[in-house]
């Protein structure tokens, strides 16, 4: 491999460890699009091929675990990625291989989507893999990043209805683990649409006007992997989530086109 020209910056690497989505719309293909948006290299490990559009799911075939893990171990053997997201996990072995794998090549940062049901109602994790999601990688989350109904799968209990229901089942995830959970209240009957970041040592609030006919399709794995992409610059977590809801946020009001949204505006460090 040739060394890079002499004065070029090196963009950082973050790894997708997603399903794959054929209509392009979410999944590894989401992820992609949002990590060179923001000016960062992508790399992915297939866990699952989906056959999908945005109005809906209509095939999964889950990929073997031990490929899963082969496709991690050759990513990191080459280049370490700096920041990690992991999306659709599929079932309980694939959950086991990727926390051992990631065990060995420790990334700076893992963003962790809880990714179980797509809004088209279509189930993308095992229910038995969920305890399993629990006990291996939470504890690895640097950032978990569930939606109400997540978050409540998670837990074992009834989805939060309100903003203090949100921050005490954030705090309970904090227990199992995570070092912080972005609570997303998209799926909330709230004025407007709040996410509320809770942390060991407090609770950052992050609220914006509802966007009232946009194209939602895909909005979760845009977050996290734009939160994957802001930590891989070296933003701290509070400024890494308010990135990664501006930009998905630009992306909305553009009509979903990434042309008109900047990359990051930091050097690498």
């Amino acid at each position: 491999m040739a060394a890079p020209h002499a004065g070029s910056r090196v963009k950082p690497l973050a790894l997708s460890i997603a399903g794959s989505d054929s209509g392009g719309g979410a999944g590894i293909q989401a992820d992609l699009k949002t990590f060179a948006a923001l000016g960062v290299d992508g790399a992915t490990a297939i866990t699952a091929i989906t056959a999908q559009n945005r109005a809906g799911v209509r095939a999964v075939q889950v990929l073997p675990a031990a490929l899963v893990r082969a496709q991690i171990e050759a990513v990191c053997d080459e280049r370490a990625p700096t920041a990690v997201k992991l999306g659709m996990l599929a079932d309980a072995a694939i959950v086991d291989a990727v926390a051992a794998t990631l065990r060995r090549c420790q990334p700076r940062a893992l963003v962790l989507d809880p990714v179980m049901v797509a809004s088209s109602g279509a189930r993308l994790l095992a229910a038995d893999a969920i305890a399993t999601l629990r006990r291996a990688l939470l504890p690895l989350a640097d950032c978990l990043t569930p939606n109400l109904d997540e978050a409540a799968a998670l837990l074992d209990a009834p989805r939060a209805a309100s903003e203090a229901q949100m921050i005490g089942q954030g705090r309970a995830l904090l227990a199992l683990g995570a070092r912080a959970v972005l609570m997303k209240g998209g799926h909330a009957p709230f004025a407007e649409a709040v996410d509320l970041l809770v942390l060991p040592d407090g609770v950052q609030r992050y609220a914006a006007p509802w966007l009232r006919g946009a194209d939602t399709h895909g909005t979760g794995c845009r977050l996290s992997a734009a939160l994957a992409a802001a930590l891989a610059h070296g933003a701290s977590l509070p400024e890494a989530v308010a990135t990664a809801k501006r930009y998905l946020q630009d992306r909305l009001v553009a009509g979903g086109s990434d042309q008109s949204i900047g990359a990051w505006p930091c050097a690498s460090r």
